[in-house]
């Protein structure tokens, strides 16, 4: 009698597409997943796991610091740890379109793929790194980068972590080079276009 509830019940469930965001420090990811919210739709924010992360071991909440324990994370418990720690907060929304901002490994692209199949979009957000780094250091959030050499080190650090693979593993590119409004509208657009 259960198995036929729960199979009545998984035949009615609407599949939920997830669009996920990939892209560079400052290339605009945060811009893109606004637009998402400002359309109603449920935002998962990746490097929400490395703040909670830092807040519970009460340690500074610095760049520097905040990447040494996205990378500890990562060497615990694999490089798609973030993925996976996201995954339950994904299927906790009642929604069709849920947005990850975020996405920096193509093991978390294998991951989200291996679990939402072909229901998992993966957009890269480019943008010139001179307009990245001028973003980033108009930023108010404790963890951003002031000068270039922390900008050229977090660069590496997400290089490292293999952020240029995953962005050509993307399913679709938006150029994140004009104005808000351009890049806004673009965005839209193509959330508009998942429902």
């Amino acid at each position: 009698m259960v198995k036929k509830i729960y199979l009545a019940w998984s035949l009615c469930k609407v599949s939920m597409k997830i669009v996920a965001f990939v892209g560079m420090p400052a290339s605009g990811k945060g811009e893109a997943s606004k637009v998402a919210s400002g359309l109603g739709m449920p935002v998962v924010n990746m490097g929400d796991v490395i703040r909670e992360e830092v807040a519970r071991i009460s340690a500074d909440m610095s760049d520097a610091n905040t990447g040494a324990i996205a990378m500890k994370l990562r060497d615990r418990h694999g490089s798609d740890v973030v993925a996976v720690r996201c995954t339950p907060r994904i299927l906790s929304f009642d929604a069709s379109v849920v947005v990850v901002d975020g996405v920096r490994s193509v093991d978390e692209v294998e991951y989200f793929k291996g679990k939402f199949g072909d229901d998992f979009v993966l957009v890269a957000v480019k943008a010139f790194a001179e307009q990245r780094l001028e973003r980033i250091q108009k930023r108010k959030r404790a963890d951003r980068i002031i000068d270039r050499d922390g900008f050229l080190s977090r660069e590496e650090r997400e290089l490292g972590w293999g952020i240029k693979a995953a962005i050509e593993h993307a399913d679709m590119v938006i150029e994140n080079n004009g104005s808000i409004a351009e890049f806004h509208k673009k965005v839209k657009q193509l959330l508009e276009g998942t429902l």
